[in-house]
C-alpha cells in the first residue's frame, strides 16, 4: 500500500505540459515528405535487409495464396504509411519481420534447406560439460516437476515480453520501450536465420530416434511437455510442436535468449533486483533441459546472443537511468547510449526550462538530448512518445542546440532520422 501512495505521490508531482502528441494524421503524404528529408546513411541498410527478408517470405509462402500475400502487403505497407498507424507499426517492423519469417520456415522447399545435424550438439555438450546435462536432468521426473518447469517454459515466457513492456514504458527512461522492443526483434530474427542455416536436432529426437539421420517430413515432439497435456487433459503442447514451422530450431535456444535480454534490460531499470531476474533465467535454463527441449550448449548460444545484442543496444541507444527516478515522467533529459561516464552527467546545467540542456553540456555531449526533437521524426520512438498526466497541452519544446545559441535548428525531420530518438 506504502508503495502504491508513494507512486501516486510521483505522477502527481508530474504535472508538467508534454512536449509530444499523438500523430492523428491520416494522409499518407506525410510520411513521403518525411522519406524525401530523409539523409541516407550506412545505417538504413538494416531497412534493406529486413525488405529483402520479407520479400523471401512473399516468394516461399504458399498459405495465404498469392491474392491472400498481396492484400497482406497492402495493408502492411498502408499501416506503415499513415500517420496514425505507422507509429505503432513502424517500431515493431523488426518484431513483425522475425514473425513472418518464423511462420514461413514450413514453406522452404527442402532441396534449399541444409542438411541436419543430428550428432554435433550431444557432440559438444559431452566435450565441453563431460556429460549429456538434458539427458541427466530429465530423467527423474516428478508432476511436481513437470509444472513447476511448464510455468515458465509454457506460460510465462509468452507473457514476459508484453509484460515487461508496460513496465519498461512506465518505469523506464524515455525511448527505452523502443530500443527494447528492436534489440528484441533482431535478436530473434538473428536466431531463427542460425537456426535455418544451421539446424540441429533437440534432445527429445534422440530420445525418439537416437542419432540416425533425421529429415524434414519428421514433425515436432513436445518432449516433456507432453506430460503437461495429459496432467490437464489437453491437447495443446502436443499439436503445437507437431506443427512448429521450425522442428530443427535447437540451437540457440531463443527460449534462454527471451529470458537472458528480459533480465539484462529489467536489470538496467532495476538494479536492485536483478539477481531475481537471473534467477529467472536459471530456472528456465532447467526448464528447457527438463522438458527434453534443448541441450545445455544451446542455452549458452541463446544467452550469448542476448547478451550481444543487448550490449550492442545498450552502447549506442538505450538511455541511461538517472538517480532518484522511478517514472518515465520524471525525466527531464535523457541520454542515449552508455559512452558518456557518470561524471559527464553532472556537467547537465539547467537553461531556465526544465527540459533543456545547457549549451556546454549539449555541445560536449552530443548523446545528450531533451526527449525528441521533432514530433514527426518516425524513428522507433514515436510510439514511445511522452505523454504528460493530466495534461492535455502538446506544446512542443524548442532544440536545446537551438536555445542554447540562439539559432533556429536546422534539423529536419526524417523519417529514419535516429539521432533524437527519445
Amino acid at each position: 500500500m506504502s508503495a502504491l501512495l508513494t507512486l501516486k505521490k510521483r505522477l502527481s508531482a508530474c504535472r508538467r505540459p508534454s512536449q509530444f502528441r499523438l500523430e492523428t494524421s491520416l494522409n499518407p503524404m506525410d510520411t513521403f515528405r518525411l522519406l524525401k528529408n530523409t539523409k541516407w546513411s550506412w545505417i538504413h541498410l538494416q531497412y534493406v535487409i529486413l525488405f529483402g527478408v520479407l520479400a523471401f517470405c512473399f516468394a516461399v509462402v504458399q498459405f495465404p495464396g498469392f491474392w491472400g500475400k498481396i492484400g497482406f502487403s497492402i495493408l502492411l505497407g498502408t499501416a506503415l504509411t499513415v500517420p496514425l498507424t505507422r507509429q505503432i507499426f513502424f517500431p515493431a517492423i523488426v518484431i513483425i519481420t522475425w514473425a513472418i519469417l518464423f511462420y514461413s520456415c514450413r514453406f522452404v522447399p527442402e532441396r534449399w534447406r541444409p542438411p541436419i545435424w543430428v550428432r554435433v550438439l550431444p557432440t559438444l555438450e559431452n566435450i565441453l560439460y563431460g556429460s549429456n546435462l538434458s539427458n541427466i536432468l530429465s530423467k527423474s521426473t516428478h508432476s511436481i516437476l513437470d509444472v513447476l518447469a511448464w510455468l515458465p517454459y509454457g506460460v510465462v515466457h509468452y507473457s514476459a515480453p508484453i509484460v515487461i513492456s508496460f513496465i519498461l514504458f512506465i518505469f523506464a527512461p524515455p525511448g527505452t520501450l523502443p530500443v527494447w522492443a528492436r534489440t528484441f526483434g533482431y535478436m530473434n530474427l538473428i536466431g531463427v536465420l542460425i537456426q535455418m542455416i544451421f539446424p540441429c536436432s533437440p534432445p527429445w529426437y534422440e530420445d525418439i530416434y537416437g542419432l540416425t539421420p533425421a529429415t524434414y517430413a519428421i514433425r515436432g515432439s513436445p518432449g516433456g511437455l507432453a506430460r503437461i497435456d495429459a496432467l490437464f487433459g489437453t491437447s495443446t503442447y502436443t499439436t503445437g510442436f507437431n506443427n512448429s514451422p521450425i522442428v530443427f530450431g535447437a540451437f540457440p535456444s531463443l527460449h534462454a535468449g527471451w529470458a537472458m535480454l528480459e533480465a539484462l534490460f529489467l536489470s538496467h531499470v532495476f538494479p536492485k533486483y536483478r539477481f531475481c531476474f537471473y534467477f529467472y533465467v536459471l530456472w528456465l535454463c532447467w526448464c528447457t533441459m527438463y522438458l527434453n527441449h534443448h541441450y545445455f550448449v544451446d542455452l549458452v548460444g541463446g544467452m550469448c546472443l542476448a547478451l550481444t545484442c543487448f550490449v550492442i543496444a545498450q552502447k549506442l541507444r538505450l538511455p541511461q537511468v538517472q538517480t532518484g527516478k522511478i517514472l518515465r515522467w520524471e525525466y527531464e533529459f535523457v541520454i542515449h547510449g552508455h559512452g558518456l561516464s557518470e561524471k559527464s552527467n553532472s556537467n547537465m546545467v539547467n537553461t531556465g526550462s526544465p527540459y533543456l540542456l545547457g549549451r556546454e553540456s549539449f555541445d560536449q555531449n552530443p548523446s545528450a538530448v531533451a526527449f525528441l526533437n521533432g514530433l514527426n521524426n518516425l524513428e522507433l520512438a514515436d510510439v514511445d512518445h511522452d505523454w504528460s498526466i493530466d495534461s492535455s497541452s502538446p506544446s512542443r519544446l524548442p532544440s536545446p542546440a537551438a536555445t542554447s545559441t540562439g539559432k533556429a535548428s536546422n534539423v529536419s525531420s526524417s523519417i529514419f532520422d535516429a539521432s533524437h530518438i527519445p
